[in-house]
């Protein structure tokens, strides 16, 4: 990037010796160095809490008194020295894992644009694992020392907060965010000017503005139409995620895709690849194409060019996450554009024509795919769906020929490894284990890892999650409008002594939230078993317009609340980032049961097999990959049924798992220090054979390997 300015304010009253406190607070490199994020609360953990972890809320309002403390404390600036020091190296070093494999191939551009980034908890400008997992793939590829730049959108009011009435039914509150508490900065010209783009429309042109932000070595740019000059519906346009009116979701999608093109060509980037994180960002293929087209280069020789470096991801096989639109909205969009592609617009709708049973539409993904050289799926068994899925694409190829592979997803290790667990592996991995983390050797030493400290961790994890879900649970309380069942049902009787089972993740219909319910009396049999207890908590947001995924919630609830579970069963609202670590680091065991195969890869599992919790999963996604017998524990067999053959099925495996090896196992076995050894036994395997591989350490050098390299070419 050239000529634009994007630097840091220096308006934090701080003193001279650590005063680079505000300049980390707007690099979220932070947000997985947990040296760092001592910085902010060893001066006032209780703030820091309060503030949901946000340093630029906290740097303004923490007391003058103890800023002055923390800066004439010795062991506080011997951090502070050790931190930055640290960070420096981080951002300066030239010798990375992309330079030292690839040198000079490695120094080519790779855009990634997405719909949602979930980076941290403070910038709620995602949903859930798609947000994730693109937060995750740029911190790694910051790690990695990868060239990539990437490309969203800069929601005003984030994704809804979630709150629970009495009756169990999700109200979804969407507050305005204050940007200047955001570490994001205007992306401004020499003379202080915000930078803008413009996209045309055919009845309107809309502007919009820079936002950057900054993920350790990576910039990822947000695009905000909330400007003066905007029709107020088109100012609507970046004010909420997954708008469910579809005009503006469509022309969300158009600013995405076109506007983000138009964003990195203004900012002076030549990327060599574009990767496409799901459909939504389709539209950049035809903006690419219309730049080749304005120079002169005819329609198809310039689709033949652009598709040799696009490269598209694909996540679900739900429809409801591969857009479609009607083609009257396509008309109404975008009916300018065929003509400067020199096409017509039966050509332009062939690009991409789809069909459902109200008629011809336009698909996202289709263009995605035709448009595209490189193409993936997210887990192995997802490839071979996603293949029978779009095989009509390509109708002269066997199913298993059809030009779609696999890159299983994984997760960005320091984001979600506890800090407790973090020094555990110091101690016994070696000193190197993070820069080696997808090394198998490197966790074979896990088996060398003293049963005593491992479990003194674990115990110290759930302990935390416990009294986080009470506290959260008495902050709530003293709001008002709480009824006492409700602080029961959100975890105000939480034991951190007993066998903790955690399903947490969108309520969609097909993750079947309700699959444990289907034989109610043998679940309070179960969770109640004198001196063999279990609680399950619940927690998850659907979709503001997704009226089965509410129904479901409340479904779960009003079970919470029945007073038969004796507080055994817990709904914790408002699921984000924060509460997530908690979760997946506190509890025991992780349980997951979509209706197979709808479960594209997943990876919340993976976070929590890396702090020692025990996988408890249909054979879908990743975990059909991970599971070795050993591991953790598989619900159903590894096959396709008929649904409701899959729901019985199911159900009966999960309760005689639960009731004939996890609760026994968790119980039973146990040294004279009260260890489970069994127990701990089964998560040095998942340790051993989890971690390492589902890290998106692993994850982004394929996508180097098999996808950019030979798209950059």
């Amino acid at each position: 990037m050239t000529n634009f300015l994007t630097t840091p304010p220096n308006h934090f009253d701080l003193p001279r010796r650590i005063r680079r406190l505000g300049e980390l607070a707007y690099n979220l490199w932070w947000t997985w160095n947990p040296y760092a994020q001592r910085l902010f609360n060893r001066i006032d953990n209780e703030l820091w809490e309060r503030l949901n972890h946000n340093p630029l809320l906290f740097l303004r309002q923490v007391g003058r008194m103890e800023i002055n403390a923390a800066a004439q404390n010795q062991y506080y600036l011997e951090l502070y020295e050790r931190v930055f020091s640290d960070f420096d190296e981080y951002l300066k070093a030239a010798a990375t894992w992309c330079s030292h494999t690839y040198n000079d191939r490695c120094k080519k551009l790779t855009a990634y644009f997405s719909m949602e980034f979930g980076l941290h908890e403070t910038i709620p400008i995602y949903s859930g694992g798609l947000g994730v997992l693109a937060g995750d793939h740029l911190k790694e590829a910051s790690d990695l020392g990868l060239p990539l730049v990437g490309i969203g959108l800069m929601y005003a009011e984030g994704y809804f907060s979630q709150r629970i009435s009495e009756d169990g039914w999700q109200e979804a509150i969407n507050q305005p965010l204050n940007f200047d508490d955001l570490p994001v900065l205007p992306v401004l010209d020499k003379e202080g000017n915000l930078v803008k783009i413009t996209v045309n429309f055919p009845d309107r042109s809309v502007n919009a503005c820079i936002w950057e932000l900054r993920v350790g070595r990576v910039p990822l740019y947000l695009l905000d139409t909330d400007l003066d000059e905007n029709t107020p519906n088109d100012r609507k346009l970046t004010a909420r995620l997954y708008w469910s009116d579809i005009d503006l979701r469509i022309a969300q999608e158009v600013l995405l895709g076109v506007g983000g093109v138009r964003a990195l060509r203004k900012l002076g980037y030549t990327p060599s690849v574009w990767h496409m994180n799901e459909g939504h960002a389709a539209f950049l293929t035809l903006e690419r194409a219309r730049e080749l087209v304005a120079e002169g280069v005819p329609f198809e020789k310039a689709i033949q060019k652009i598709r040799k470096n696009n490269v598209f991801t694909t996540h679900t096989p739900v429809p409801a996450g591969n857009d479609e639109f009607p083609l009257w909205l396509i008309d109404k969009n975008l009916s300018n554009y065929w003509g400067e592609l020199g096409i017509s617009r039966d050509q332009f709708v062939d690009l991409a024509r789809g069909k459902q049973a109200w008629g011809e539409t336009f698909s996202m993904p289709i263009l995605a795919l035709k448009l595209s050289e490189g193409r993936n799926a997210v887990s192995e068994l997802h490839g071979r769906v996603s293949r029978r899925m779009w095989q009509f694409l390509w109708p002269d190829e066997d199913v298993e020929d059809v030009p779609i592979t696999s890159i299983t997803n994984g997760v960005h290790t320091p984001t979600w490894l506890a800090r407790r667990m973090r020094v555990l592996f110091d101690k016994y991995l070696g000193e190197d284990w993070l820069e080696r983390l997808d090394d198998p050797a490197v966790w074979s030493k896990a088996e060398h890892i003293p049963d005593d400290e491992l479990w003194a961790v674990r115990m110290h994890l759930k302990r935390k999650l416990a009294f986080y879900a009470l506290e959260r649970t008495r902050q709530r309380w003293m709001k008002g409008g709480y009824h006492p069942i409700q602080a029961i049902a959100s975890g105000a009787m939480l034991d951190p002594y007993v066998l903790t089972i955690g399903f947490a993740r969108r309520f969609a219909t097909y993750k079947r939230a309700n699959l444990v319910f289907s034989d109610l009396e043998r679940l309070l049999s179960l969770i109640n078993q004198p001196n063999y207890p279990v609680q399950i908590i619940f927690a998850g947001k659907a979709h503001p317009a997704d009226e089965p995924g509410k129904l479901l919630i409340q479904e779960v609830y009003r079970i919470v609340k029945r007073a038969e579970n004796g507080g055994r069963l817990v709904f914790l609202e408002d699921y984000d980032m924060n509460l997530a670590r908690y979760l997946v680091q506190g509890v025991d065991v992780w349980m997951n049961n979509p209706r197979r195969p709808n479960e594209a890869s997943g990876t919340s599992g993976m976070k929590a097999a890396m702090n020692g919790v025990l996988n408890f999963s249909v054979l879908d996604g990743w975990w059909r990959e991970a599971y070795n017998g050993s591991n953790g524990w598989a619900i159903g067999e590894d096959a396709d049924l008929d649904s409701d053959i899959q729901d019985e099925s199911d159900a009966a495996s999960l309760y005689e798992v639960l009731e004939k090896e996890i609760i026994p196992l968790y119980y039973t076995g146990r040294n004279a220090e009260n260890i489970p050894l069994g127990w701990v036994a089964k998560i040095k395997e998942s340790l051993r054979t989890v971690t390492p591989q589902f890290s998106t350490r692993r994850m982004v050098k394929e996508y180097v390997e098999r996808l950019y390299l030979p798209a950059s070419k």
